[in-house]
């Protein structure tokens, strides 16, 4: 039990993590830069996605997908490969 660790000392441990990496200086830039921002954009989660550097219009959830299709393609790939070259003795 050396390893159990209280809620309050991982939420600590993340957010030492968060802050080491960078990430709560990007998304405090983000934010600012939202509030700072003339007239609220209509959809503040597309602007964050944009000042972060994400292309607008980009569905993850198919690019993940797709992804995953690949994955599985090559593998199926490799698997007749190798049946190729047992077949050729090699």
């Amino acid at each position: 039990m050396s390893n159990y660790q209280t809620p309050d000392s991982k939420k600590e441990e993340f957010r030492k993590y968060l802050d080491k990496s960078g990430v709560i200086d990007a998304l405090t830039k983000v934010l600012v830069g939202l509030y700072e921002e003339p007239e609220r954009p209509l959809n503040a989660v597309d602007y964050i996605k944009r000042y972060m550097g994400a292309p607008a219009g980009v569905d993850v959830d198919s690019i993940r997908a797709e992804n995953s299709n690949l994955k599985d393609e090559a593998k199926e790939l490799r698997k007749t490969i190798a049946e190729l070259n047992k077949a050729l003795g090699k």
